[in-house]
C-alpha cells in the first residue's frame, strides 16, 4: 500500500456514520497527515442540505471522534466553502481519499491544480458502504429516521 505524506478528504460529517469512519480509516492508512475538509454551513445551504448540526458542532464531534480513534495521528480540519478546499490550494497534498459518489470531481480538481502548476492528486477510492437494506448509508437517511449510524434499519413501533 502506498503511503503519502499528506492526503485530503472531506464531507459534511453531520452524523458520523460507518461510511465516514471507513473514509477516515482509509485516509489515515494511506496518509501521514490527513487534511479533513468539513463543509461550511454556507456551502451546505448552497447544496440544499439541512444538517442537524452547525459547522462548529460537526467539527467538534469530528475532533472528538478523531482524538478517540486516531490518537497521536496528525490531522488538520479545514472549512470547505466549495467542493475542493485544501486539495486544490495546497501543492503538498499528494492524494485525495474519496467515496464513489465524489470520485467524479477529482478530474476537475486536478485541472484546477494544473492551472496553479501543482502536480495532480492521486485518487484513493473507498468502497460504497451500504445499509442493511442495500442502499447507501448517508446522514440524510439517518436524519429521516430510516437507518442508524451503523446502517441498521430503524424499526418503528406500530401505533394501535
Amino acid at each position: 500500500m502506498k503511503k503519502y505524506g499528506k492526503v485530503a478528504t472531506g464531507g459534511t460529517f453531520d452524523h458520523i456514520h460507518v461510511g465516514h469512519r471507513r473514509l477516515l480509516e482509509r485516509s489515515f492508512e494511506v496518509g501521514e497527515i490527513v487534511v479533513i475538509g468539513v463543509t461550511s454551513d454556507e456551502f451546505v445551504r448552497k447544496q440544499g442540505k439541512r444538517p442537524d448540526h452547525t459547522y462548529e458542532e460537526r467539527g467538534s464531534q469530528l475532533v472528538d471522534y478523531l482524538d478517540k480513534n486516531f490518537q497521536g495521528r496528525k490531522y488538520v480540519i479545514a472549512r470547505l466553502y466549495d467542493f475542493f478546499g485544501p486539495g486544490i490550494a495546497s501543492p503538498d497534498v499528494q492524494a485525495i481519499v474519496v467515496s464513489p459518489e465524489t470520485a467524479a470531481r477529482v478530474p476537475l480538481a486536478n485541472r484546477l491544480r494544473a492551472e496553479k502548476g501543482y502536480p495532480p492528486l492521486e485518487m484513493v477510492t473507498i468502497e460504497k458502504v451500504l445499509a442493511e437494506d442495500g442502499q447507501p448509508i448517508s446522514s440524510t437517511r439517518i436524519r429521516r429516521g430510516e437507518i442508524d449510524t451503523e446502517g441498521k434499519l430503524v424499526r418503528r413501533k406500530k401505533v394501535e
